[in-house]
């Protein structure tokens, strides 16, 4: 009798396993995945080791405060990296990706993020599986976005070819001589350009999450999110380069 309810316990054990949706790979059962609500824009934040902490959190803080304000299409936010182990900023924070696109069934991503890191001007363009990536998501999203340096892995990938960019104050010189048939702008502090905005970085990484706010939510909208983050919001006082409305 004992061997029989010993049977029939792991077999309730076995079916009661959680099933995860269809299209994703998990590595481990206790893994939490971020949850994506329907009905929003999926913003993945592309990082790896040596991501600097503000191009990265800057955005992701704007982006991520659209979900506390109503009659709009939110925004979802996660991270996607070369592998599910912490990712080491350049400052030394600790982060835990969510997904891999090395292995994983990633979303589809509406808006792609391109914080910067510590080898974007050298080993990290070398990098043709988060090249091809880049260049993939690139296809079907609706906006591609870089902050400071992530600039070069966008020109490096060849999706900025026919449009005009921007990067770092500092490293526009080191940006025309490794891609010299780009249009760049200098004295800038983002570029929308076609699907794509690429800024100068730093804290006014939140300049150009808070333009994209304003390009897709309005005026009002933009005002009440950069308000609850205490930042002084007034598009018409920004350097920038944008199409004409």
């Amino acid at each position: 009798m004992k061997k029989v309810f010993c049977f029939a316990l792991i077999i309730f054990l076995t079916a009661c396993v959680d099933k995860r949706p269809e299209g994703k790979v998990d590595h481990d059962v206790n893994r939490q995945l971020p949850t994506l609500r329907p009905n929003r824009y999926n913003v993945g934040f592309l990082i790896m080791d040596g991501v600097y902490n503000t191009e990265f959190t800057a955005p992701y803080d704007i982006f991520q405060h659209t979900q506390f304000r109503k009659g709009i299409k939110a925004m979802n936010t996660f991270s996607v990296a070369n592998t599910l182990k912490p990712i080491t900023s350049f400052e030394g924070v600790r982060i835990l990706p969510d997904f891999d696109y090395t292995q994983d069934s990633i979303p589809k991503i509406d808006i792609l993020v391109v914080p910067s890191a510590e080898h974007h001007l050298d080993t990290d363009l070398q990098d043709t599986t988060m090249l091809n990536f880049v260049r993939k998501v690139s296809k079907e999203a609706l906006f591609v976005t870089s902050h400071c340096d992530g600039a070069f892995v966008l020109a490096k990938s060849g999706i900025l070819d026919s449009v005009a960019s921007t990067t770092f104050p500092s490293d526009i010189e080191k940006y025309r001589a490794m891609f010299p048939h780009l249009k760049v702008k200098d004295s800038v502090l983002f570029v929308h350009d076609g699907k794509f905005i690429t800024s100068a970085g730093g804290a006014k990484s939140f300049e150009a999450a808070l333009y994209l706010c304003e390009h897709l939510y309005g005026k009002e909208i933009t005002e009440s999110i950069a308000g609850g983050l205490v930042i002084d919001w007034n598009l018409d006082s920004v350097p920038k380069s944008i199409p004409p409305q």
